[in-house]
């Protein structure tokens, strides 16, 4: 078991990239602080995974309140070995027609919500002088895509952040890396029209979707002691796609 006696917190742990690697990471001997903003979905989780699986109400984007949580998590669970920035929105649209509020209802949970937890969570890795963080990128962080201003920018600036707090807190042996997915079959892409799956997968190499399975697992290999000498990255886990 890869994980075995590790605490690893995940964000947005109650559906889709989030789920999948909570239950991923529990197959591998971890225990798992689920954070979520959907109460019955993480409840529903819990009852499926069992006892290794923790669930915690939090809203990323409330600064006050995610140190709160992490406080509590640290307290029931005695630390915290993996950091899983996983939760994110969407609310795509041209720049012309997006309003403010979309745009910085994005950028609050997808590049705020990042800072938020790492910042309550990285000192407690810091004080034990180990530790894991792990950023939810995308492919689009790194080419651009249309009709995502706010999404692309969040994603962006997640890279941005990763590459920083390698440097910042290698002296401390926590490694830091982002995971760049591609289009993945998750609730989030579940109203994607057929046409613009199509599109995409014409677009990818590989010619499907990816799984969350397939993201999980990434996050695994970052986590585990067989990434020990890889900081500072963005692996990309995208099928070859070229948006």
């Amino acid at each position: 078991m890869r994980l075995k006696g590790k605490v690893a917190l995940i964000t947005g742990a109650a559906s889709g990239i989030g789920l999948a690697t909570a239950k991923r990471f529990i197959e591998e001997g971890a225990v798992v602080a689920a954070c979520d903003f959907n109460v019955d979905a993480l409840n529903k989780a819990s009852n499926e995974l069992g006892q290794d699986y923790h669930p915690y109400k939090m809203d990323v984007s409330d600064h006050d309140g995610v140190k709160e949580i992490v406080d509590k998590i640290v307290a029931d669970l005695g630390k915290i070995d993996i950091l899983v920035n996983n939760a994110g929105i969407t609310k795509d649209n041209f720049l012309i027609k997006m309003p403010e509020a979309d745009f910085d209802a994005v950028i609050n949970v997808n590049l705020k919500g990042v800072y938020n937890v790492t910042q309550a969570v990285v000192p407690y890795m810091m004080e034990k002088k180990s530790g894991v963080i792990l950023n939810a990128s995308s492919v689009v962080g790194v080419y651009g895509n249309i009709g995502q201003t706010n999404y692309v920018a969040s994603k962006a600036g997640v890279i941005g952040m990763t590459k920083t707090w390698a440097k910042e807190f290698a002296r401390y042996n926590v490694r830091v890396n982002a995971v760049a997915p591609g289009f993945i079959k998750t609730p989030m892409t579940s109203t994607v029209p057929q046409k613009v799956i199509d599109y995409m997968n014409s677009k990818t190499p590989l010619g499907r979707m990816g799984e969350a399975i397939e993201i999980a697992n990434a996050y695994l290999f970052l986590a585990s002691d067989e990434a020990s000498y890889i900081t500072g990255q963005v692996l990309g886990v995208d099928g070859g796609l070229v948006v």
